[in-house]
């Protein structure tokens, strides 16, 4: 659930109808909009499940991240293959992926110190505004290229968690990218890397979507798809403090 697929992304923009009516069309600013929207309805939710799992209720963390991390997982799969229902899906799975983080929050917090959150946040919220300033700048540009890289890496990342599921079920750990050594501290690192460089592949993804006249509709598919990126980058924040902490 890190991602909705990249490349089906790409498609989305590249099959987008445009509207005749410059009124009905998707807007940069709209969707920034939606994505405050989609932010609260997360952190909302979030506080919800994070006051059922702390404390002695710490074993009801499985029920409210799957209970949450299941639908959430579902929905994206919808609105990756059918971006026209995100209208009416963006804000039940943001509600779903915030009882799913608001529980593997409250786990982090326990777990290793206080203020990980804190901290997993400050960093994802800085690491996205410095991307989105490179980009709008012109520091960074999106080109194919990039796009193929960003995509090639992605789909290693995947294939890595995939299997890290898998063999979970078997009580079997792929060693060192998942502990606290340099393995896995630079693991988590380039894992941060590829997702930030995503962020920057959503914001021109938006752009490219709005000056191309897409449906107003269109800004909830916008506005999912950052968002996706950006819990993708708030958990790997949290992997890199807690593998830190560990090292301690």
């Amino acid at each position: 659930m890190r991602t909705s697929n990249p490349a089906l992304r790409e498609s989305v923009v590249k099959s987008s109808t445009r509207v005749a009516n410059p009124a009905d069309a998707m807007t940069v600013d709209g969707t920034l909009t939606k994505v405050s929207i989609l932010l609260m309805v997360v952190t909302a939710s979030a506080a919800l499940s994070w006051g059922q799992v702390t404390g002695a209720e710490l074993a009801n963390a499985k029920l409210w991240m799957y209970g949450g991390m299941i639908p959430a997982f579902i929905l994206t799969l919808i609105m990756s293959f059918k971006p026209a229902t995100a209208p009416k899906l963006a804000i039940p799975f943001a509600l779903c992926e915030g009882l799913f983080l608001g529980a593997i929050s409250a786990v982090y917090q326990y777990a290793f110190y206080d203020n990980i959150v804190v901290y997993a946040t400050m960093l994802t919220f800085g690491v996205s505004f410095s991307m989105f300033t490179l980009w709008r700048t012109g520091i960074i540009k999106v080109t194919d290229r990039m796009r193929s890289i960003v995509f090639s890496a992605m789909g290693a990342i995947f294939l890595v968690y995939m299997a890290t599921f898998v063999l979970g079920f078997f009580g079997i750990s792929i060693p060192m990218i998942h502990g606290s050594g340099i393995v896995g501290i630079g693991f988590s690192l380039v894992v941060i890397g590829v997702v930030s460089f995503m962020l920057t592949i959503d914001f021109d993804m938006i752009q490219r979507m709005s000056q191309g006249g897409a449906p107003k509709a269109m800004e909830w598919y916008g506005a999912f798809a950052l968002l996706v990126t950006l819990v993708w980058l708030y958990l790997e924040m949290l992997r890199l403090l807690a593998k830190l902490n560990s090292r301690d």
